[in-house]
């Protein structure tokens, strides 16, 4: 028997729908999701960069890119669907206050802003500093590229972190 494709190409005829999809599959639970615990709601706050009573941002080790972070809320939602109007009003404030924040770290021109939500189900929110100049990290290559230039080296990621700390904190950063 002829593969499909090959019949669609002489007939113009497609195969049956159930031969071309298969049916879903049942996701694993993320982590904050059915029996699984949340890994965000059991960190402690020295575990993060800046917080406040209701926000956490936490940075991520040194990788390529000059600084890398997310922002969650304490309170356990899976996404904006689930925040109060006055938690989604100022978690747009809180987005462009950690975007400026990111943008004080010398060299950087634009902060890439992202959420997925695939690993947990607790709210948060990705910035990624896109280097002025390295255009090979615009748009969605950024996360690309992150994994694949050599990380930051450890002193000027410690630094861009304190810029950034120091920026929400609205404290000048300590001269290096």
């Amino acid at each position: 028997m002829p593969h499909p494709v090959a019949r669609r190409r002489r007939t113009g005829s497609r195969p049956p729908r159930a031969t071309r999809r298969t049916a879903p599959t049942t996701e694993r639970d993320r982590d904050g999701e059915g029996a699984r615990s949340c890994e965000a709601c059991g960190k402690a706050d020295t575990e993060y960069i800046w917080t406040n009573e209701r926000w956490r941002l936490q940075a991520f080790p040194p990788s390529g890119l000059p600084f890398v972070a997310i922002l969650e809320p304490r309170e356990h939602v899976d996404g904006p669907r689930d925040l109060s109007d006055v938690m989604l009003a100022e978690m747009g404030i809180m987005l462009a206050r950690v975007e400026r924040a990111v943008l004080t770290i010398e060299g950087i021109e634009r902060v890439h802003i992202l959420r997925y939500g695939e690993g947990a189900a607790h709210l948060h929110w990705w910035f990624m500093a896109r280097p002025t100049g390295l255009r090979q990290t615009a748009s969605c290559f950024a996360i690309i590229w992150d994994d694949v230039l050599p990380p930051t080296p450890e002193d000027r990621w410690r630094q861009n972190v304190a810029t950034v700390a120091a920026a929400l904190s609205d404290v000048p950063p300590a001269a290096s």
